[in-house]
């Protein structure tokens, strides 16, 4: 009889697990469906990560904080992120540090709007653990500049300036199939200046995950999925520099229907996460 009544309890399990609707499926590059385990498991093996995410979508900064949290269990981890600008590092070690509160972070950085919902998670992660926090792009006024008067603006920035900047002159090569398609996308209004305000931004936060990489430790770097998505973008400036450190890139895409990924997603980073696009967004 307890031999029946544990095989029923095993089938109603099965039945309820497997009935569920995921809000979410992992692939690799392949369009193959991977678990967060195995996921996981190989993402430990990696001296940098980078989280691709859509910036409004809340499942995608959930696994940032879980990925984070799950990796931190068995090595040393340096976080950083695209959200926040190097000149602001200074009020970031404050914060940190417990110097100043949450309000006077908001006060003294300039904060994305939905900081407070889906990255102040992540930064509190790292006080609360003793962690750095990098602050790894480029202050937009100066990207700004780019997208106005190219690179050769670059040159009239004062020392200090440069500081918060990937070291001159950049490399950039257009003919790279993401910055292709900018142009593509943006149609009359794209121009080769827009491309390198893109590629200013890469390789600035390139240049801030490499400085504060340490040896033994795993650099997880939370950015649009954009800038390094298909293998380029920030991965490109890396690799540019520093070719025998181990990466990973993590992409999130939106689909009406998950169970298989998308041809035009298939090979755009080693693990895609694939959304419900019925999934609410935080803004």
């Amino acid at each position: 009889m307890k031999k029946a009544y544990l095989t029923l309890t095993f089938v109603f399990f099965t039945l309820f697990v497997f009935s569920q609707k995921p809000a979410y499926i992992i692939y690799n590059a392949k369009g193959k469906k991977v678990s967060y385990k195995k996921m996981l498991k190989d993402l430990n093996k990696k001296d940098v990560i980078l989280f691709g995410e859509l910036h409004n979508n809340a499942i995608a900064h959930w696994l940032e904080l879980e990925v984070t949290k799950d990796i931190y269990k068995s090595k040393t981890v340096v976080l950083g992120a695209e959200m926040l600008e190097a000149d602001n590092q200074p009020q970031l070690n404050n914060y940190l540090a417990g110097v100043i509160d949450a309000k006077t972070l908001d006060t003294v950085a300039r904060l994305w709007p939905n900081y407070k919902t889906d990255y102040a998670p992540l930064v509190n992660f790292s006080k609360d653990h003793t962690l750095p926090f990098i602050a790894t792009n480029i202050p937009r006024r100066y990207a700004s500049l780019v997208y106005k008067k190219g690179f050769g603006a670059l040159d009239t920035l004062s020392a200090k300036e440069k500081e918060w900047i990937a070291p001159l002159p950049i490399a950039f090569d257009s003919e790279l199939p993401t910055y292709k398609n900018i142009l593509k996308m943006m149609g009359d209004h794209g121009t080769p200046e827009l491309v390198m305000a893109q590629a200013i931004k890469d390789a600035t936060m390139a240049h801030f995950i490499l400085k504060n990489y340490k040896p033994n430790t795993t650099f997880i770097h939370y950015n649009g999925a954009y800038h390094s998505n298909n293998y380029e973008g920030i991965l490109w400036y890396l690799k540019r520099e520093n070719t025998s450190l181990q990466y990973a890139t993590l992409s999130t895409v939106s689909q009406k229907d998950i169970s298989k990924l998308e041809e035009e997603h298939l090979n755009v980073a080693n693990y895609i996460i694939c959304v419900d696009a019925d999934m609410t967004n935080t803004y």
